[in-house]
């Protein structure tokens, strides 16, 4: 099915474990992947997302509120800030010096003498069955190829997982937004 996506559709995935790590998180939920529709402006989601008043800052701000961020390793952050570190300055220099999850990050493993890059992220089974349905909604619009709006449509369509209860939350009517999407596709 992957060979399908676009390389705007396969950057949806890319910063959807982008932000999954950033949260610390152990999984690529929806929500994510609704990070990795906004993390890309130019692109049709983004901008119909955008119309309606939800960006990449403000769903990131909801997906904290509900589920908050998760500590990595052992390090215990009151601790920390308890003799003056502040863990979360010291981890925005080094992700800014270094990338998003630059300290998430766990050393690769080494196969046939390459080093393999950071583990993935896992799907979750409501993260799957989103990107199931941007395949049967790519083929229900006569597409050979499945595009970010399809995935966008697929979550919509999908309807129960964490990104679509952003979507909501921020106010997005969601059968007017699938109208735009079907027509921004066509």
């Amino acid at each position: 099915m992957f060979e399908r996506f676009t390389e705007t559709a396969r950057k949806v995935l890319v910063l959807g474990q982008e932000n999954a790590r950033r949260l610390r998180h152990d999984h690529l939920g929806t929500e994510h992947l609704l990070l990795g529709l906004l993390g890309q402006p130019e692109s049709l989601s983004a901008r119909l997302l955008g119309g309606h008043g939800l960006d990449h800052e403000r769903a990131y701000a909801a997906v904290v509120r509900i589920l908050g961020t998760h500590p990595t390793g052992d390090i215990d952050a009151d601790a920390l800030e308890s003799i003056g570190i502040d863990l979360a300055a010291v981890r925005e220099k080094v992700e800014a010096a270094f990338g998003p999850g630059a300290l998430d990050r766990r050393p690769g493993r080494e196969e046939r003498g390459v080093l393999v890059g950071p583990r993935r992220i896992p799907l979750t089974p409501r993260a799957k069955k989103v990107l199931e349905l941007s395949l049967r909604e790519a083929l229900a619009l006569g597409s050979k190829d499945i595009r970010d709006g399809h995935i966008l449509l697929g979550l919509i369509r999908e309807g129960e997982g964490l990104g679509v209860r952003v979507m909501t939350d921020a106010g997005l009517d969601l059968a007017g937004l699938r109208t735009e999407v079907r027509a921004g596709l066509g």
